[in-house]
């Protein structure tokens, strides 16, 4: 009788660093959802999104190519509309293809790009199915429904909605949903995907005390951090409102409402993997996030950034039957090998190996890289492109990083500084580790015959690049415009700032 194919469900969260599972080291936080996959499959514990910013780290992971072959370098870029997803080439293996949450498909937000069916919920949609959902449940005022955003991006804050209607609880609900009625004839596939723990980090009662500020430990600031921030940490520390001052207290604070955001979705797993019940053993489990979150490390927040809090991610990957349970691999993987994974655990389609092939050429299956089977020796990452561009390949034990805007490079000896404090890259003891790292990178885009970042055997110049000091230039808006629309009398009074606004563009034409 024929091996029955495996279920796959992909459980995935947005802007959650790698450190922040309780069975992975992490002493304070609470993820028993997460330590059960950890004991159960593989935890790979030096993956990297292929891009530290939303839309292009899940662009590269659904499409299976990196920004500089699907065209997607930022948030403002659409993925090149011709090229498959992996979503649909499991349906053409016969999978039922559902997905719930946020996607961020650009420019399209209802794209199904090979789902049968999805539950929308997106951070700025209009009319979304979570948005019908909370309506449906008397909370049509509340306008900012994951939280306020503008000035109260990085400001704890307690949700306008309770624990039992909140995004994470519906992701679930929805998830569950899905996998109770599914049709059981086939194999599914189901992504569930939550838009926390991005912020705003606003958690629903009683979660929002789950963990104080005083159990939180100050963010990491080594000496001389000031040197290890690139072009684009300035750009977005001013565009979230960081940009002017450090206040210790505000960043542990910040980091309990994260580290409650987490476990708030830890709990929500638990509940997905309780209703698969028997149904686990043949289910292949992925875990993993599209990019991390500095909290005010380096004197930074947010992503854009190639240090290990923005760009490396959570990979655990529970195999049918739990194969290879409890271990922990330090090879070097990347949101690239979902592709690879998911397709090899459906099996082949006739005449589908050469073009698949091509697409997941930068990937791997990542049972064989647990077995040890793929010589594999370093990833890469990309944010954004040309005068802007900011690049970087890893291996387990060094890391280089290229940033066109301040025409630097940064190099950290991770063996001997794992918390990259000391940058090597100006060191001559280190010369030929630089060069060999420098050269590897370029090599792969030269490869590709992506000349936008190289020019010969170096980068291409495009000039140094600085936010100016000491002004509000740039700050993010994002308002609802409906919210002031409901203030009597207040036509005249105000605007609602930003609705026609684009504020990092006015920051990055306003830097000199």
């Amino acid at each position: 009788m024929a091996e029955r194919r495996p279920n796959i469900l992909l459980l995935f969260t947005d802007q959650q660093r790698y450190d922040t599972i309780a069975a992975l080291g992490n002493a304070v936080i609470r993820t028993p959802a997460l330590d059960r996959l950890c004991r159960e499959g593989v935890a790979f514990e030096r993956c990297y999104t292929p891009s530290p910013v939303c839309v292009p780290g899940r662009a590269s992971m659904v499409t299976g190519l990196p920004p500089h072959r699907n065209g997607c370098f930022d948030n403002g870029y659409p993925v090149d509309p011709g090229l498959p997803s992996f979503m649909e080439k499991l349906a053409e293996r016969g999978y039922q293809t559902h997905g719930v949450g946020k996607m961020h498909f650009t420019p399209e937000a209802r794209r199904m790009w090979g789902f049968a069916s999805r539950d929308v919920s997106e951070e700025m949609g209009r009319a979304d199915d979570f948005r019908k959902f909370i309506d449906a449940h008397g909370y049509a005022h509340v306008d900012d429904r994951h939280g306020v955003r503008s000035e109260m991006y990085y400001i704890p804050q307690v949700s306008q909605l309770p624990a039992e209607l909140h995004e994470t609880h519906w992701v679930a609900d929805r998830s569950i949903d899905f996998l109770e009625r599914r049709d059981r004839g086939r194999p599914f596939f189901l992504w569930s995907s939550f838009v926390k723990p991005h912020p705003p980090f606003e958690n629903p009662t009683p979660w929002n005390k789950l963990y104080r500020a005083a159990e939180m430990a100050a963010p990491f600031r080594p000496e001389g951090f000031e040197k290890l921030q690139s072009f684009w940490n300035h750009v977005q520390n001013r565009y979230k409102y960081r940009g002017h001052g450090y206040d210790e207290m505000l960043m542990r604070t910040i980091r309990a409402a994260y580290y409650a955001c987490i476990s708030f979705i830890d709990h929500n797993v638990g509940r997905i993997l309780a209703t698969l019940g028997d149904e686990l053993d043949n289910t292949l489990v992925l875990f993993s996030s599209d990019h991390g979150e500095l909290l005010g490390d380096y004197g930074c927040v947010g992503k854009r950034s190639m240090l290990d809090a923005a760009v490396r991610v959570p990979m655990l990957v529970r195999f049918p039957g739990r194969a290879r349970a409890g271990q922990r691999c330090e090879r070097p993987v990347s949101l690239l090998d979902v592709w690879p994974t998911v397709l090899a655990a459906a099996g082949t389609v006739a005449g589908a190996g050469a073009e698949e092939a091509r697409v997941c050429d930068e990937g791997a299956d990542l049972a064989a890289v647990a077995d040890g089977g793929v010589a594999r020796e370093a990833v890469y990452s990309q944010y954004q492109c040309g005068g802007l561009g900011l690049y970087m390949a890893t291996t387990r034990d060094e890391k280089y990083i290229y940033s066109a805007a301040d025409e630097r490079e940064w190099f950290f000896d991770l063996k001997r500084d794992p918390r990259e404090t000391r940058d090597l890259a100006a060191n001559p003891q280190y010369r030929n580790r630089v060069d060999a790292m420098r050269a590897r990178l370029i090599a792969r885009f030269k490869a590709d015959g992506y000349d936008d970042a190289v020019e010969g055997d170096g980068w291409r110049r495009y000039g140094k690049r600085r936010v100016e000091p000491g002004t509000d230039r740039g700050l993010l808006f994002q308002d609802n415009a409906v919210t002031q629309q409901r203030i009597d009398g207040l036509e005249g009074y105000a605007r609602p700032i930003g609705a026609d606004a684009d504020p990092l563009r006015d920051l990055l034409e306003g830097d000199s």
